[in-house]
């Protein structure tokens, strides 16, 4: 049974002649390139891991944003105190990073908690 792929593909690929070689009809031309640009590129983003981003609030106190990070993630007493720092000084810190759905588990756990997060692919 031929597909439906299959036969745009034949329709789009003409030979001139037999023997020659096939020519993409040149209205398709610029979609084909679209679209090998996006399958290159999003099999590159594939393995960027994810990562979960704890917001500042004026909700929060420290202290209790310090003991989230210790009793969910289980930080040492210093690391949670880093972490809740980064937050109050630059807005925002990093508190997680691996797959997509680990990270939305971790950041609705973090909504659970009252704390503002959301779930951020990494940068390269």
């Amino acid at each position: 049974m031929v597909g439906v792929a299959q036969l745009v593909e034949h329709w789009l690929v003409v030979p001139v002649a037999a023997g020659s070689s096939p020519v993409i009809h040149p209205m398709f031309e610029a979609s084909t390139d679209v679209e090998r640009e996006t399958t290159t590129r999003s099999g590159i983003s594939s393995d960027v891991p994810w990562q979960t981003v704890v917001w500042n609030d004026p909700v929060n106190l420290m202290s209790y944003v310090t003991h989230v990070f210790r009793s969910y993630f289980g930080y040492s007493k210093p690391e949670a105190q880093r972490l809740m720092l980064q937050v109050h000084q630059l807005g925002r810190a990093i508190v997680a990073s691996g797959p997509r759905e680990e990270m939305e588990r971790h950041t609705e756990a973090m909504h659970e908690y009252g704390l503002w997060a959301t779930v951020d692919r990494a940068s390269l």
